[in-house]
């Protein structure tokens, strides 16, 4: 930003101030007197990066291919994914339960037949022999029983399960996993307590089963987990949007970010002008003594005071039959007690060139006629559309003979009679 104000692209700022900090940044900018905030600050965003405006375009890969998608697409897109990744993830925690939920059932079985099982691990000569001798006998259920029929046995059993093993009527047939599983008990697990802790943790584990099968079989379900942990997310990390998703890029103007208000432009003899808002000027009781809507200097004095709309155009007629183009929010805002700014730093002016009238615009209609009145009284209309196409250095609104000089202009309907008036 100091760049551009040294260099003079950005005009109107009179000092820039780094004050960041550890609180954030900040960065104070002081205006030269007169200027308009609205019009230094549009002017800086669209100069420097304080406001960047980019379109995205979004390429992924989906399906193994790069493809362009839609904002909804790549929504969809997620969802699918995220339901690939959900249900994988059931799946394997199912398996793991259901992993867990054997080896219990296979514990909660040797306890109940404690006796027997520790014999035959005695008269074992080795491990192998001891882990064959568990598979082979049928023992009895006692208490399994009534887990599986509350549980359900087919929700619990390991896949790929062989149908030997488990329960078949009133006996269990403990699998080769099971068996490892007593075998590797430790004496502790003996006692009543940690048989209650077997049976506490199988009944847990039951119900995040059924959880789990609700998942995979459950649309609906699924869903709700997904977003539930979106949910999660977004609690945890999100913080406030600091960029806006629009449809489409708006090619805004200056003029589109500048609020409309109604102003007062003061225009003196001598060519210094200003604007201030209409709300300055306020209604007096009787007696009053007013106040002064300027300041000018010596033998100067308000050649025209109106009021317009800070989106309006001005048209400004100059002596030598030229009009430019200035709109009101660029006339600088300023105090009474200020006199203004000099219009030749606003219009490119010649040095013997001085505005002799000023008509404010809203719009540039067909039925709308611009009078001229010259010095030595040449007088033509021309449409006000044909001032539509604005030009920084301005146009010749009408040609003058040699030592003519433009007096006055006037807006008509083209329907009007026009009086005028000599000096003698």
């Amino acid at each position: 930003m100091a760049q551009l104000v040294k260099d003079k692209i950005i005009a109107g700022i009179s000092e820039i101030r780094d004050e960041s900090d550890k609180d954030g940044i900040r960065v104070v900018i002081e205006l030269a007197s007169g200027e308009v905030p609205e019009v230094i600050l549009n002017n800086l965003y669209r100069q420097t990066q304080l406001q960047v405006t980019f379109g995205v375009n979004m390429v992924a890969l989906l399906d193994g291919r790069p493809q362009l998608l839609s904002l909804k697409e790549i929504i969809a897109a997620f969802l699918k994914h995220r339901r690939e990744v959900v249900t994988r993830r059931t799946i394997f925690e199912l398996r793991k339960a259901k992993a867990r939920t054997h080896t219990l059932e296979g514990l909660a079985v040797a306890l109940n037949n404690i006796d027997e099982v520790i014999q035959m691990i005695k008269e074992s000569p080795e491990p192998s022999i001891a882990k064959e001798r568990l598979i082979a006998k049928a023992w009895r259920a006692g208490q399994v029983s009534d887990m599986l029929a509350r549980a359900g046995a087919e929700n619990s059993r390991p896949d790929g399960l062989e149908d030997k093993y488990g329960l078949h009527g009133n006996e269990y047939f403990l699998s080769p996993v099971q068996a490892q599983a007593i075998l590797d008990m430790r004496l502790h697990r003996l006692t009543g307590l940690e048989q209650e802790k077997i049976v506490a943790e199988y009944k847990e584990l039951i119900a995040i089963i059924e959880d789990l099968l609700d998942i995979l079989t459950n649309p609906d379900r699924l869903i709700q987990v997904i977003r539930e942990e979106l949910e999660a997310i977004r609690d945890e990390f999100a913080d406030k949007r600091r960029t806006e998703i629009i449809e489409k890029h708006l090619n805004l103007t200056l003029e589109d970010l500048i609020v409309q208000e109604e102003l007062v432009v003061t225009w003196s003899h001598e060519g210094y002008v200003k604007s201030q808002p209409l709300s300055v000027y306020e209604a007096q009781r009787r007696g009053g003594r007013g106040k002064s809507a300027t300041k000018t200097k010596d033998e100067d004095f308000v050649e025209r005071l109106f009021v317009a709309n800070s989106h309006d155009t001005l048209l400004s007629f100059t002596n030598k039959g030229k009009v430019f183009w200035i709109k009101v929010y660029d006339l600088p805002q300023a105090g009474r007690n200020a006199k203004g700014k000099p219009v030749i730093n606003l219009l490119q002016l010649e040095s013997d060139e001085k505005v002799e009238a000023v008509l404010p615009i809203k719009e540039y209609t067909d039925d709308q006629f611009v009078f001229f009145a010259t010095k030595k009284g040449t007088v033509k209309k021309t449409p006000l559309s044909a001032f539509s196409n604005q030009r920084a250095n301005g146009i010749i609104a009408v040609n003058l003979r040699d030592g003519d000089e433009l007096l006055d202009v006037a807006m008509t309907d083209g329907n009007s009679d026009v009086m005028l008036f000599s000096d003698t």
